[in-house]
């Protein structure tokens, strides 16, 4: 089923996105299998990532994959050099994974928050090199709920045409709903769209057909995104130990879950279908 685009009512899109694009060439592959063959629209692209090239080239290919910008600022490869951002980076040269502390630091220090902006900025350069169509931006591990992250990512994404944002409103994440409430109401400060909910945290990493099925046999209305972390193999480079790539790979070209897709009328696509009056846009 190349480009997996079904019509359905006007006033309902799902976007099922792949997050980590770029990070490694099983991801890349799987990525780019379901979507030719499966029911994937979208892709997070990670631009310092380490087969971001290779991931570049297949998304060129794929005219009706959507890919946004998947900003990270922890655990993973910056764009810029780690001499430029030291308070960004481990010993190893990658952003830090002390994804708290991190947190703490950048709301009292100016010194970080500029190599931080700095960093972000980078990374939507980069993805304007690529000639790619941005349609939305989402960040690594959601540190995007951090207010001043997201406030840089909206500023620094808008002079690059930002039109939509990830605000991870999944149902029953209760913890962190005060930050969810400041970065839906940054977020339509910018008039950026949004999804009306958002799926895939609390089955990180596990996200299988099974569980695709159960989502979809009571998926609220509205424009709704579902992520996931396929790749064609458990185990590569950068891997997280215990996530089942492999299964959430193969929830993506299921028979059962695009049978199910298509007896529910669902439209597919990514931010760019969506009617930004429809998308938590004023």
């Amino acid at each position: 089923m190349n480009a997996p685009f079904l019509h359905g009512p006007a006033g309902r899109l799902l976007i099922i996105n792949a997050d980590d694009f770029g990070a490694a060439e099983e991801i890349n592959e799987a990525v780019e299998i379901s979507h030719r063959s499966g029911i994937l629209t979208s892709a997070s692209l990670m631009v310092g990532g380490a087969a971001a090239s290779d991931a570049i080239a297949r998304a060129r290919a794929l005219p009706t994959l959507r890919v946004g910008l998947h900003v990270a600022l922890v655990d993973a490869r910056p764009c810029l050099n780690p001499e430029e951002i030291p308070g960004l980076i481990d010993r190893s040269g990658r952003l830090r994974s002390d994804v708290r502390k991190l947190a703490f630091d950048i709301a009292l220090s100016a010194r970080l928050r500029r190599q931080m902006r700095a960093e972000i900025k980078a990374q939507f350069e980069a993805f304007a090199r690529s000639g790619l169509k941005l349609d939305h931006a989402d960040a690594h591990k959601h540190f995007h709920l951090h207010p001043v992250v997201a406030r840089e990512i909206i500023a620094i994404g808008r002079e690059f045409g930002l039109e939509a944002l990830r605000v991870p409103s999944e149902f029953g994440w209760t913890l962190v709903s005060p930050w969810l409430a400041l970065l839906r109401a940054q977020a339509r400060r910018a008039r950026l769209m949004m999804p009306d909910a958002v799926f895939g945290l609390r089955w990180s990493g596990a996200f299988t057909a099974e569980r695709m099925l159960e989502l979809l046999r009571d998926l609220p209305p509205g424009v709704i995104e579902l992520y996931l972390h396929p790749a064609i193999a458990n185990r590569f480079c950068g891997s997280v130990p215990g996530y089942r790539y492999r299964e959430e790979f193969e929830a993506l070209c299921a028979p059962a879950v695009v049978a199910a897709i298509k007896r529910a009328g669902l439209r597919l696509g990514g931010y760019a279908d969506a009617n930004p009056s429809l998308v938590g846009r004023e």
